[in-house]
């Protein structure tokens, strides 16, 4: 079993800004690839962005140029910078690995290991 922990949500006004990060116990991060989804209430989880062992990385198309992925293997930590934040970016964020490494998955279906979440909340 995989512990990941995220810590860095909370509430923000819109236009504003957020730096997510998920601390993942587990020594061999650097092999796998990361992501980051979402659910907002009455929702489906989904997409937000995704990064490979290798640095490449994918996005949720509503979230394009707003946020960026990035790692950290020899802390073990994945982050998620939001900027330009909507109301609509409000859900909970949640990070996970894949043993996938040489590509970024879009599919929830690609990750094995999850955190708890951490609440964003963007208000107008």
């Amino acid at each position: 079993q995989v512990q990941l922990v995220e810590s860095g949500g909370g509430l923000v006004q819109a236009g504003g800004s957020l730096r997510l990060s998920c601390a993942v116990a587990e020594r061999t991060l650097g092999r796998h690839a990361m992501g980051w989804f979402r659910q907002a209430p009455g929702k489906e989880r989904e997409f937000v962005a995704a990064i490979s062992w290798s640095l490449s990385t994918n996005y949720a198309d509503s979230v394009k140029g707003r946020f960026t992925i990035s790692r950290d293997n020899a802390k073990n930590t994945l982050y998620l910078q939001m900027n330009s934040l909507k109301p609509e970016d409000t859900a909970v964020y949640y990070c996970a690995t894949s043993p996938r490494n040489w590509y970024a998955p879009m599919s929830s279906y690609e990750y094995h290991y999850w955190g708890q979440g951490t609440q964003v909340t963007v208000s107008s």
